[in-house]
């Protein structure tokens, strides 16, 4: 009976999966929201199963991709599916909520290289060299109209501007994409979760933001990141590549840990929740103080901000 029924939600659940997939193909708008939509039915899956038959769902969702659709949707459904599956899974175990994010995260991530690799072989599309071939254009298209009013040494200084930008862009590429994976990951696991809790009557939910708390050894990748910052200095190499997109991503994760530790304190002194927001509101408007968020998020994972200010209660 057990074994019946899910089949029998495997099939359903492929099936919303593909009408998801081809209104997102042939309506206009409709993929700003199906694309956080689209990994939700092997969330479901999975987080009634666990990942194994859910793999078997994925395998014949991709089949049906390539049937029923066309072979260049296919890094859209293998994207979706490992995102959602990783999702789930983590709902089967029972894991927190910013911990299932992070899996969800890591799923995203490997169906984002497959759809850059796909690309790269299969369409013989090199994504970042078209990229930067676009913004090369739009540069020249902008150019042509600023220099009627600009003087020949500000254009000059403007057009190098300009190559930085495309350059750092170029170069950060895989951050960019590790964000992306990060975003999706989150807005669909809340997704989810409002379907699980009205479907299945759970209770799934994010916890309170002031109780995120990364991994100590961020604080470790971090040191390397900046070290390596200072031994890679050549722009055209990988390891400066590498060092570069490394040290952005766990700037950000401090970041963040800074922010949550603001939410954290309010919260302990009983201070208005206006505080914290005020100050996010600052570390976006103005980017120099994120430093300090930054430096508050490093104390908090290098020394235990939280756990000293509850051992004083």
């Amino acid at each position: 009976m057990n074994h019946s029924k899910q089949l029998t939600d495997g099939a359903l659940l492929t099936l919303i999966f593909m009408g998801l997939l081809l209104v997102s193909l042939f309506v206009p708008i409709i993929p700003i929201v199906s694309i956080f939509l689209l990994p939700i039915p092997f969330i479901i899956y999975s987080s009634r199963y666990d990942w194994k038959p859910a793999l078997i769902m994925f395998a014949f969702s991709i089949v049906m991709t390539i049937l029923f659709t066309t072979v260049y949707t296919l890094p859209m459904t293998v994207l979706m599916g490992l995102g959602g599956i990783m999702i789930g899974s983590s709902i089967y175990r029972k894991l927190s909520a910013y911990e299932t994010w992070a899996r969800g995260t890591f799923g995203f991530i490997i169906g984002l290289l497959f759809a850059f690799v796909f690309t790269q072989f299969v369409f013989q599309i090199n994504v970042i060299d078209t990229m930067e071939q676009i913004f090369n254009e739009s540069m020249e298209m902008s150019t042509g109209v600023i220099e009627q009013f600009t003087a020949e040494a500000q254009l000059e200084e403007i057009d190098e501007i300009m190559q930085q930008t495309i350059h750092a862009f170029v170069t950060l590429f895989p951050f960019f994409l590790a964000t992306i994976a990060i975003l999706m990951a989150f807005l669909s696991q809340w997704f989810s979760y409002k379907f699980l809790n009205r479907i299945e009557r759970k209770d799934l939910r994010f916890p309170p933001f002031r109780e995120l708390r990364f991994p100590n050894s961020i604080i470790f990748v971090y040191v390397i990141a900046l070290l390596f910052a200072f031994i890679f200095t050549d722009p055209e190499s990988l390891q400066y590549m590498a060092t570069q997109n490394l040290l952005l991503l766990t700037q950000m994760l401090v970041t963040i840990q800074g922010f949550s530790f603001l939410f954290f304190y309010a919260n302990y002194k009983k201070i208005t929740k206006a505080f914290p927001i005020i100050c996010v509101v600052i570390g976006v408007l103005f980017p120099m103080m994120l430093f300090i968020i930054r430096f508050i998020g490093i104390f908090d994972l290098g020394f235990g901000l939280r756990d000293k200010l509850a051992e004083k209660d």
